[in-house]
């Protein structure tokens, strides 16, 4: 029995029709099949690979740290340098106020642990958030995710959850003194690449404050330099009460965290003891990974051309079927007329070695989310792809 076989009958499976690419490596921006084909990375994991794929630096770090540990302890009870080691250095690069790192297994994790926080800070137990918005897909989550496509057959879900469209200032009106947080993505992912307000993000700033309300951003797609800055709500300085990250954050491992005040966080300390627990999130080398793939970024400044290979991209992306190009950094939705037409694309790319997807939300668009270190002539060759791909459909 050949591997494809094997991975069709016992891995599950989610959706009818997969890839099933047989992937036999991947290194900088680029996957191998199992005939040794090379295919340009447009995905990057979905905004995992950040800084390419198997960076030596983070190789490194994941080799000596298997030297030393794995897993010893459900996570907060022992000291673990690699831990310790990450939370700082978030901490360094966060605003003082979001200074203690709660490490998760996931970002739908880190999303469920930050509605526990607000719940238990607020004691109040209504949610807001947005239409086609995506947080994970673990239940609490899923109750706040914006969609009924991915609800109806998973329902009763939590009560008290209401959406509201993205950059729409009626979610003013949902905030009231029974709302524990208001969550939202500073750029909206799955509904292809939507920028958030300035002036919006502020009005809901103000009335968080005004009703005892927290408000957490999702930043588990849009962070670790994916916009150009590091944090996506650093091009609108209007800060979170807790933070949610993800993807990029364990540098091609599994890791997810919430990141709030230690004055916050405390409460889930007591009352219960053990408010929120895991036992493999924050795992010794996963975090030693993370680490290392975040002072890669910084160390080669890879976010010092994201702007210059943004506009490469929609320079290059030019033809009558594209009705736009929405963007945000090394972030971009390529809109088409339909799903079958993006599935048709995503297909020829394949062939012609580019590896590209498309988005929950707005399946009419082909996805572009690459490492950050995409070369300039790898922007080209894909654009020429995607673009002949148009042509030939």
């Amino acid at each position: 029995m050949n591997l494809r076989n094997i991975f069709l009958q016992h891995n599950a499976q989610t959706s009818e029709a997969p890839m099933a690419l047989e992937i036999s490596r991947a290194s900088g921006n680029y996957l191998y099949d199992d005939s040794g084909k090379q295919y340009i990375d447009l995905i990057g994991g979905i905004s995992v690979c950040n800084i390419g794929h198997c960076h030596p630096s983070v190789v490194a770090a994941i080799t000596a740290q298997a030297q030393q540990y794995l897993h010893v302890m459900v996570y907060g009870e022992l000291i673990q340098s690699p831990q310790s080691l990450y939370a700082q250095w978030l901490s360094q690069h966060l605003p003082t106020t979001l200074n203690t790192v709660y490490f998760t297994n996931s970002g739908t994790e880190a999303t469920e642990g930050a509605m526990k926080l607000a719940k238990r800070v607020t004691g109040k137990t209504n949610f807001v958030s947005c239409t086609n918005s995506y947080h994970g897909h673990t239940q609490g989550a899923l109750s706040i995710m914006g969609s009924e496509v991915w609800k109806n057959n998973f329902r009763p879900l939590l009560p008290n959850c209401a959406q509201v469209a993205y950059n729409n200032y009626k979610i003013i009106e949902l905030i009231n003194e029974y709302t524990a947080a208001v969550i939202l993505e500073p750029v909206q992912a799955e509904s292809g690449v939507i920028k958030a307000d300035t002036n919006w993000l502020s009005a809901i700033r103000k009335r968080c404050d005004e009703t005892c309300t927290l408000l957490i951003y999702d930043e588990i797609q849009s962070g670790f330099g994916r916009t150009g800055k590091l944090w996506a709500f650093e091009h609108h300085q209007v800060l979170p009460d807790i933070l949610l990250l993800g993807k990029a954050l364990g540098g091609g491992m599994p890791l997810g965290a919430f990141v709030a005040s230690s004055k916050l966080m405390s409460t889930l300390s007591y009352s219960p003891m053990l408010g929120h627990l895991t036992t493999f999130g924050g795992h010794p080398v996963c975090c030693a990974a993370g680490l290392a793939a975040a002072n890669v970024l910084l160390q080669e400044k890879l976010m010092d051309d994201v702007a210059i290979k943004e506009a490469l991209f929609i320079k290059n992306l030019q033809h009558p079927k594209i009705r736009n190009v929405s963007s945000a950094g090394l972030w971009l939705a390529v809109e088409l007329d339909s799903f079958e037409t993006t599935q048709a694309v995503i297909s020829y790319c394949l062939v012609n070695g580019v590896f590209t997807d498309w988005f929950l939300y707005a399946s009419n668009c082909v996805r572009i989310a690459p490492p950050l270190t995409i070369t300039e002539a790898d922007i080209e060759q894909s654009c020429r792809v995607l673009v002949n791909a148009l042509h030939a459909i």
